[in-house]
């Protein structure tokens, strides 16, 4: 009990910390935003060591981060492979091609009405087919390597950029619209002036929502069949070997890459969207 204690009094102390942190306009400067949440993590981590070594809990039920972080540098070549498995080929390819997909599709259906009320309701057929019915059907089709994870992801990714791209050439308001018929603008002129720099914060927002499910539809088709590597195929073996370590360090892997993966996407959004509100300030 000595070690949930000392839990519960590093938990006060990193709580009484970020609160410092956040008084007297602190929390505005570069180095609380930083600090806040990093301070934050470190309690979180070391609350979890004590409290489950203080507790006794078995490594079957639950490993302390000790051990994920030494089954990390143990097996750190295996994951670097299971890693550009699922996130560099499967994950990463279905995503460039099922944001691609739905980002031409969804400026072709903002152009037309007709394509539009038929494309969309497919899509929304599509977006709402479970994974697990899909990626079993895929795998079949396209084998066990990694392009039938990314025909799973492919899929994923595709409806939520139709209906963001979509939703985003509609911003723009019929006075602008008249004001570049005022211009003798054409159509593809409008739609390279006006309707795509409007439309890129709704693009943007479509690409972060992909980047989850792009990671989320890779490991989880591993699950239906894959080549000896793979995250999804070590989770899988791990948990049967009841080596959760392991599974705790592909989790690891998993939310790091997921992590910088959305932040990549979102720095580029600040540099293309400087000019919107959202961005400012």
């Amino acid at each position: 009990m000595i070690l949930v204690a000392a839990a519960l009094v590093i938990w006060a102390l990193g709580w009484g910390l970020n609160l410092t942190l956040a008084r007297d306009g602190v929390a505005e400067t570069r180095a609380a935003q930083i600090g806040v949440p990093v301070i934050f993590g470190i309690t979180l981590l070391l609350m979890w060591e004590l409290i489950v070594r203080g507790l006794n809990v078995p490594g079957v039920i639950l490993p302390p981060p000790s051990a994920v972080a030494a089954a990390f540098a143990k097996n750190g070549h295996i994951l670097w492979q299971d890693f550009v498995q699922t996130i560099l080929k499967g994950a990463l390819s279905g995503y460039i091609i099922g944001c691609a997909a739905g980002f031409v599709a969804g400026i072709f259906a903002a152009r037309s009405d007709f394509l539009r009320r038929g494309l969309l309701p497919v899509g929304n057929f599509a977006a709402a087919l479970p994974i697990v019915g899909t990626a079993p059907i895929l795998v079949m089709w396209f084998g066990f390597d990694w392009q039938s994870k990314a025909a799973v992801v492919t899929v994923m990714v595709f409806f939520p950029m139709l209906v963001n791209t979509v939703a985003g050439l509609a911003e723009p308001t019929a006075m602008q619209r008249d004001l570049m018929h005022t211009y003798a603008a054409g159509g593809w002129q409008s739609l390279r002036k006006l309707d795509l720099p409007a439309a890129m914060p709704f693009v943007f927002n479509g690409l972060k929502i992909s980047t989850t499910l792009a990671l989320i539809g890779a490991i989880v088709a591993e699950f239906f069949g894959s080549p000896t590597v793979g995250m999804g195929f070590r989770i899988s073996t791990s948990v049967g070997q009841l080596a959760l370590d392991m599974v705790w360090a592909e989790i690891v892997v998993a939310a790091l890459a997921g992590s910088a993966f959305f932040g990549l996407v979102a720095l580029v959004e600040k540099w293309v969207t400087f000019w919107h509100p959202s961005q400012r300030g």
